[in-house]
């Protein structure tokens, strides 16, 4: 194991710690994203709930560390890290293919009869993760990625043209995508606890029937709410998503 790997604080970020908080909600970014994507998350509702937002390797203050180009492999360092939690009911966030990771930790902990295994999950535009497409973008120039980047809408502008940044984060972007794009579960892989499902309805990567197949990964309750907007929604539509976010961990 990576020595990294022993250490809870490397992988979790508390923006606005809340020691005596009695639930906790634990946030997965996207594709090439950072920790730093729930900062307004964790404002919002910190200091009542214990937000922790992870950091995967290969970003930001893990930029040297290499990234993880294998779900499996990157959802069991972060199951082994979250194992460390004592067991605060818990809600997972996971967006695009933080959606994904979610349900692969939250799999492997109920499996693990973990006390810390989330009571609900949110998966946020992603597809269901038994359903594919043929998708090859970690397989681009850097110029197909940009613009896969582009289509999506989900890097900040100055980014994209700011060319020493664009290509300090490229690494951990194609990384991510090759991750994601390689991803194959099981058609039979289930969690216990409920799934909710937020999603775009111009959504260019996950169509509102694939969102839906969500339905055939949870034994609890599902729900699906659709909402205005292309893959990154939410930041349109923060307030609403949050309201969602409220509901869940209301029910701890």
């Amino acid at each position: 194991m990576n020595s990294a790997d022993n250490d809870l604080a490397l992988w979790a970020r508390r923006y606005h710690p809340a020691e005596t908080a009695t639930t906790r909600l634990v946030c997965f970014p996207h594709a090439g994203g950072s920790a730093s994507f729930f900062h307004p998350v964790s404002a919002r509702f910190a200091p009542g709930v214990d937000v922790i937002a992870l950091q995967y390797p290969g970003r930001q203050d893990r930029r040297h560390e290499p990234c993880v180009t294998d779900i499996a492999t990157l959802a069991d360092r972060i199951t082994a890290r979250l194992l460390d939690l004592d067991d605060k009911p818990t809600v997972y966030f996971g967006h695009s293919m933080g959606a994904v990771l979610a349900f692969e930790v939250a799999w492997r902990l109920e499996n693990k009869g973990a006390a810390s295994a989330p009571r609900a999950v949110i998966a946020s535009g992603r597809r269901a993760p038994s359903t594919s497409r043929p998708e090859t973008v970690h397989q681009r120039d850097d110029d197909g990625v940009i613009a896969e980047l582009k289509l999506l809408n989900g890097t900040d502008a100055g980014v994209l043209g700011d060319e020493e940044i664009l290509r300090m984060a490229l690494p951990a972007i194609r990384g991510d995508y090759t991750a994601i794009e390689t991803y194959r579960c099981p058609e039979d892989r289930v969690v216990r606890c409920p799934v909710t499902v937020l999603t775009g309805d111009a959504d260019p990567r996950t169509s509102l029937d694939e969102a839906k197949a969500w339905e055939r990964h949870t034994e609890g309750e599902f729900r699906l709410e659709a909402f205005p907007g292309g893959h990154f929604f939410l930041t349109g539509n923060h307030v609403a998503v949050n309201a969602e976010i409220a509901r869940e961990l209301g029910k701890l």
